[in-house]
């Protein structure tokens, strides 16, 4: 019998008796014990614990993110966040425990995305709306973007960029709103006329009112005010640190892949990142600029898209991953007509480049981790990133574990999330099919479980 069960069977007791009262008016001296009691009862009841959530998941096929083979025909058992058993075969439920019936698909880890832009999403207006939405109009916009995220499948996000960014990680992890579980790099640290420098392309009359922006801002020139904009992302309450090392695609300056930082700027962000514990992540087309960044210890490379064999040899050396964001690219290159026009030459050049540049890493043995780039194109399309990697050459498996332990093990997590083990926080998801077969399942998927939670179950055939 569950606490609502019990809750409903008292109160019933409690208005039939006191409805045979007033209809004869008067209480008896045994009533008033009788009352009392489930009067009493009824109190206790409501404030005993929920009883716990346990679920059986019967999965046509498991692929756990840290396996080469998926295993068929297995039973995965949750208790409230957590997977408590994986057995062969499919388990009968005891009375506490609620079947799911995934027979027809493949299950596997929530899914990583190591570079989104959550809050954000580019249109023809982004360039201009600044001037008229405040951050709780683009905060309360994002919610669409988080759910649309998590609906997709992916139950965690490292956002590399963002003012609002963190907001909506507390909110999500508050439980006001539903998202992924967010890492939020807050503003992101340009050099002077940077990609990130958010004065880029503003008239000379607004830019004196708006005055230079600094470390504060997220802007820096030289090795002491790169050392301040660490040291206020932290402050800000950032989880990561994401740097804008080469010109980028969608900035409104001339080039997208010049270099940016010096070397020295970039040893003391390093320096100062880890005394902080934070990981690096930095935005880079050009060669010259990825090779500092690189070489200054940086923990990923985002785009990559003019890297050189020398390149992918120093990150194989040093240990540095690789998220491609192929999706981004394709998407601009697409879409390249409707920019500005200063973007334009940008979007149609770098665009084409990413996945070329993907599947030469790849076969070069540089290690790769999923990221798509998402508010650069629509939320939600998240999972089109594993066709273009298997089209590129990745098998699927490996694909899908990018998304998974690869990721978990960039974020520092991969002893909480990224495979489906006994002990680890149930973030689970499913797609119809074999994903294996038909890398293109990936983008439907049916099956949201985010810590111990189900917020998509779809049974359609």
């Amino acid at each position: 019998m569950t606490q609502k069960y019990w809750l409903r069977v008292s109160l019933v007791l409690r208005l039939y008796l006191l409805s045979y009262n007033l209809k004869n008016g008067r209480i008896n001296h045994m009533k008033k014990y009788v009352l009392k009691a489930i009067w009493l009862a009824s109190i206790f009841i409501c404030t005993l614990p929920a009883l716990a959530a346990e679920y059986i998941i019967h999965a046509g096929r498991l692929i756990d993110g840290v396996s080469d083979r998926a295993k068929e025909s297995v039973s995965v058992v949750v208790l409230n966040n957590e997977i408590t058993a994986i057995k062969s075969g499919y388990l009968l439920p005891n009375k506490r425990q609620q079947v799911i019936d995934l027979k027809d698909s493949t299950i596997m880890p929530g899914l990583i995305d190591l570079h989104t832009h959550i809050d954000v999403q580019v249109t023809q207006e982004s360039y201009t709306e600044g001037f008229f939405k405040n951050p709780a109009d683009f905060a309360l916009r994002a919610t669409q973007y988080t759910k649309a995220t998590l609906q997709a499948g992916f139950t965690t996000v490292r956002n590399l960029g963002g003012e609002v960014s963190m907001a909506l990680r507390n909110a999500i992890n508050a439980g006001y709103i539903e998202g992924p579980r967010i890492f939020a790099a807050g503003k992101a640290i340009a050099t002077t006329g940077g990609h990130a420098d958010p004065s880029n392309g503003i008239n000379q009359q607004i830019s004196q009112l708006m005055g230079d922006p600094g470390p504060k801002e997220g802007v820096i020139s030289g090795p002491y005010e790169a050392r301040r904009a660490v040291r206020q992302r932290y402050k800000e309450g950032s989880d990561v640190i994401k740097l804008t090392v080469t010109g980028g695609v969608l900035s409104l300056a001339k080039s997208g892949d010049n270099t940016q930082f010096m070397s020295d700027e970039l040893d003391a962000i390093m320096q100062t990142a880890h005394d902080y514990s934070f990981i690096v992540a930095v935005h880079a087309h050009g060669a010259e600029g990825m090779k500092r960044a690189v070489e200054a210890g940086v923990d990923t490379v985002e785009h990559g898209t003019y890297m050189t064999d020398e390149i992918m040899e120093l990150m194989k050396k040093k240990g540095t991953y690789y998220v491609p964001t192929i999706s981004a690219g394709n998407w601009v290159a697409e879409k390249a007509d409707t920019y500005p026009d200063i973007i334009q030459p940008k979007a149609k050049a770098v665009g084409p480049q990413i996945q070329k540049t993907f599947a030469k890493a790849y076969k070069q043995g540089v290690k790769i981790a999923f990221g798509s780039d998402a508010g650069v194109f629509p939320h939600g399309m998240n999972g089109k990133e594993f066709i273009y990697m298997v089209e590129a050459g990745m098998p699927a498996m490996e694909a899908i574990q990018s998304a998974t332990i690869t990721a978990a093990k960039v974020l520092h997590i991969d002893n909480r999330l990224g495979s489906v083990e006994k002990g680890k926080i149930a973030d689970i998801v499913a797609v119809k099919g074999n994903p294996l077969v038909d890398i293109e399942v990936m983008t439907n998927v049916n099956f949201v479980m985010k810590e111990g939670k189900i917020f998509k179950l779809r049974m359609d055939k």
